[in-house]
């Protein structure tokens, strides 16, 4: 059993070393690929020398647009073209941690019989964990994106003028993680045949679900295309390609505790040692997102957790 990590990076590079320290201590064998955007930090590949199977890559990528997606399906790329030896495939960040040694998760993947764990839900719909309203806007409009480092005049008159978007489908202008988008009304692939799915972007996916989402994109390059233009396709892409599938048995949970209650602008909120119980219920085996600066006492208390059970 081997597991090969994509873990997304791009802050806090202690906290970057820890993760990969602990990953490794109850999984030596597993590959670890950090897709790393150096333009906010830089990592000591020195500190990366004394494990085996680690590769680092240095990426532009920032929240809402294409740049996630993009980096995920060029990791699958380049792990099929070097012929990595791996069983299933999981996406962390630099924020995430694990809440139970990774060798206990590896029983589980061991003895399954779903070929992933992935949260899913159909975008359009009333089983939405969004609104329909926030699916419609994500996946049927192709957006411009622009940066809204404009004069405070400039930004409160573009702000105002987002009550279109209640009045007319043609267009929309959303202002989130800091840009502005622009999106217009786009034929969409989507139809009964072919449906839109949403769900969290963490999953855990068998081999053979990877080998699938690989060919997908090479064979339906006009899928991928729409999806380069939309509001975070990697909340949809994997849930519309594996679930329109119908071909593997996949399990609707995400093993990630997030906390969105105190939800800021999309983002869940910064656990602490105060959220530890939570994390232990309903077998989840991370949990998201931490920050070493903020409390760094609850990676003491899952890392003495994960050595005591190894």
């Amino acid at each position: 059993m081997k597991i090969c990590f994509l873990i997304q990076t791009y802050k806090n590079p202690e906290q970057i070393y820890r993760l990969i320290r602990n990953i490794k201590s109850s999984s030596s064998n597993s590959i670890i690929i950090l897709s790393h955007n150096s333009a906010y930090c830089t990592l000591d590949i020195s500190r990366l020398e004394q494990y085996s199977d680690i590769y680092l890559f240095n990426v532009t990528t920032r929240r809402g647009d294409f740049s996630i997606l993009r980096e995920y399906l060029s990791t699958i790329n380049w792990v099929f073209s070097n012929n990595l030896d791996f069983d299933w495939f999981i996406n962390l960040t630099g924020q995430d941690y694990p809440t139970q040694p990774i060798s206990e998760l590896e029983i589980l993947l061991s003895t399954t019989s779903y070929d992933a764990y992935l949260e899913y839900f159909k975008a359009f719909s009333k089983e939405t964990l969004w609104t329909i309203k926030q699916g419609y806007d994500r996946y049927l409009y192709k957006y411009q994106v622009n940066s809204t480092n404009f004069r405070n005049w400039l930004k409160v008159f573009l702000k105002s003028l987002k009550v279109i978007n209640y009045f007319q489908a043609i267009l929309r202008i959303h202002f989130i993680y800091g840009l502005l988008m622009i999106g217009n009304k786009v034929k969409s692939p989507f139809n009964d045949e072919f449906i839109c799915y949403g769900g969290s972007y963490f999953s855990i996916l068998s081999k053979k679900c990877l080998e699938y989402i690989h060919d997908f994109t090479q064979k339906h390059p006009d899928i991928l295309e729409h999806y380069k233009y939309v509001i975070n396709p990697e909340e949809s892409f994997l849930q519309t390609v594996l679930v329109n599938s119908k071909l593997f048995n996949l399990s609707n949970e995400s093993k990630h505790y997030i906390n969105f209650s105190k939800t800021t602008y999309g983002s869940p909120a910064t656990l602490t040692k105060d959220d530890y119980t939570l994390m232990k219920q309903n077998q989840y085996y991370f949990a998201r997102k931490f920050d070493i600066d903020i409390d760094s006492t609850i990676l003491d208390i899952l890392d003495q957790n994960i050595l005591v059970k190894t």
